[in-house]
């Protein structure tokens, strides 16, 4: 069975290092790349306000997580639920370094030992589609992936929409896919490698009328050149030898 939690989080702010915090986690449970409804929703109380650029991002006030539970309240639950699973985040550097500074608040290892692997959807999507924008809402546009409900940041509806982003830049739910054991960084984040070899292409012959046509068209182009096509001449060659 392979398990596969894909994350998100909303957060005070920018940087973990200089006091911002986490105020909500969105996990959803992929297992054999299926959606299982097995998901995991947090608000958390962050012990201080979020910037008002953080506000205009997620939308979430401060009065509503006055009440909610801290990440120490919740800790076990969470680390209890992505235990052994493979992570997938997109532009994960940015949540995992804001998790591990939540685990060290509490005295805890970083995220990368409770887990099977972290894989980031950013940089698979840098490979896929160089050059290109590829932020969520970019490659919900590219993968045809609605995401018309998001007009505020969410975890849970972001981590919804990057796991049926992730399925369809990894050829589908039921692709014959191996994943290869692609090295992690220092930081334990992998990217993702797709091996195709064990895919068998099925072949499919040329009929009389193709083939044809294609003797045609190579004549044409024969024709044009003044007889000068290189299939041509290496297969007068050929049969000149001997």
């Amino acid at each position: 069975m392979t398990r596969q939690i894909v994350l998100d989080t909303e957060t005070t702010g920018l940087s973990a290092q200089t006091g911002d915090r986490i105020i909500e986690l969105g996990c959803v449970e992929l297992v054999n790349r299926k959606l299982t409804g097995n998901n995991l929703h947090l608000y958390l109380n962050p012990e201080r306000d979020s910037h008002e650029d953080a506000l205009k991002v997620h939308g979430i006030s401060n009065e509503f997580l006055r009440d909610k539970p801290k990440f120490a309240d919740c800790v076990q639950d969470i680390l209890q639920y992505l235990q052994g699973a493979e992570l997938i985040i997109h532009n994960a550097g940015f949540d995992v370094g804001f998790l591990d500074k939540e685990l060290e608040l509490v005295g805890l290892p970083p995220l990368a030992t409770h887990v099977d692997s972290i894989t980031d959807t950013l940089a698979m999507a840098k490979e896929l589609f160089p050059g290109k924008r590829n932020s969520l809402d970019a490659l919900c546009d590219r993968l045809e992936v609605d995401n018309s409900g998001r007009t505020l940041h969410g975890a849970l509806l972001d981590a919804e929409l990057l796991a049926d982003v992730y399925i369809n830049m990894t050829r589908g739910q039921d692709a014959l896919l191996i994943m290869d054991e692609a090295p992690a960084g220092d930081d334990g984040i992998r990217v993702a490698a797709m091996d195709l070899s064990r895919i068998a292409l099925p072949v499919l012959p040329a009929n009389e009328q193709e083939l044809a046509e294609h003797e045609d068209l190579l004549t044409q182009i024969d024709k044009s050149s003044g007889g000068k096509t290189i299939w041509r001449t290496f297969a007068g060659g050929e049969k000149a030898m001997p």
